[in-house]
């Protein structure tokens, strides 16, 4: 089979959840719409099926012992999905490159990432990124935002576009 039948089967299936999801779920109290997610997972918007095709900006880290981590220099940290699977990245002064797969939607997997090692000023963001790179599980689009999770509710990563 080839790689397009996929990617339609893909789609067609994400539709058909958000359809049933739609379909039987109520409207959230109005308390419930006020309430803070930016560290949680929520679903895809519709209108963004994947990040394929896209390029981004780190803005900050909030871990999941509620510490945050802000990107003072946001073009320091970019992170753009081609559409092949491929993922290049800039890490502080570091570059690199590597894979990247959405087995479902909402789902992320990163491969290894090959990344320069240059000496880069010490900095929690950087470490705190590159440790995190193969733990990342999930993502979400919100408010023009992509969110990243990491697994075992080890925080969550938000990006913006980049310019």
């Amino acid at each position: 089979m080839t790689l397009m039948p996929l990617r339609i089967l893909g789609l067609l299936a994400f539709f058909v959840a958000f359809a049933l999801t739609t379909a039987f779920t109520q409207e959230a109290p109005a308390a419930a719409k006020k309430m803070d997610v930016s560290a949680r997972a929520i679903p895809v918007e519709a209108t963004q099926p994947g990040p394929a095709g896209t390029s981004w900006q780190l803005v900050k880290f909030v871990g999941g012992n509620g510490k945050v981590l802000t990107a003072l220099d946001r073009s320091k940290y970019q992170v753009s999905f081609a559409a092949d699977g491929s993922v290049t990245v800039r890490i502080d002064c570091n570059r690199g490159r590597g894979t990247w797969k959405a087995p479902q939607p909402g789902q992320l997997e990163f491969g290894p990432l090959a990344l320069t090692r240059a000496m880069c000023p010490a900095a929690d963001l950087t470490s705190r990124l590159t440790k995190d790179w193969g733990n990342v599980r999930s993502y979400h689009f919100a408010d023009g935002h992509l969110f990243l999770a990491v697994m075992a509710d080890g925080g969550t990563y938000e990006f913006e576009q980049a310019h």
